[in-house]
């Protein structure tokens, strides 16, 4: 990828992943600066004011795989909150990292097991906590 997406992210989201950032050890988490860079180059809006076609903590959201179509639903959570389930993705994650804070219609590369990245787009925010009201999760 050449250039980065604008990423927003909201007030609430940005403090509790720095309590997050702040409690690891540098050498625990190998993707902590890279995911402290993207934090520091957020555009950073009160929870009330976010898009509601942008990626925030515990939303679910679908992709499409770009050559296949393919489409899939991930939830973007916090470490504690993946409890082994194939459906979720954590914010440690380097693809959880990537995805934090973008739009729909944004494209990532994702890691493919056995070597290789997929191309995937945003198609949808299926379900956001701001947009739902839950500003207390």
């Amino acid at each position: 990828m050449n250039k980065k997406p604008q990423i927003i992210l909201t007030s609430q989201d940005l403090d509790r992943l720095e309590a997050l950032l702040d409690s690891i050890p540098d050498n625990a988490f190998p993707g902590k600066a890279a995911l402290q860079a993207e934090l520091d180059r957020a555009e950073v809006v009160p929870p009330e004011q976010v898009p509601p076609s942008v990626v925030t903590m515990n939303s679910a959201v679908r992709f499409s795989i770009e050559n296949s179509g393919e489409e899939f639903c991930l939830t973007l959570v916090y470490p504690k909150d993946v409890g082994g389930n194939a459906d979720r993705i954590s914010v440690l994650a380097p693809v959880g990292s990537a995805l934090l804070g973008l739009s729909v219609g944004d494209e990532l590369e994702w890691p493919r097991p056995g070597g290789g990245v997929l191309r995937v787009r945003v198609v949808e925010i299926v379900y956001q906590p701001e947009q739902a009201g839950d500003f207390h999760r």
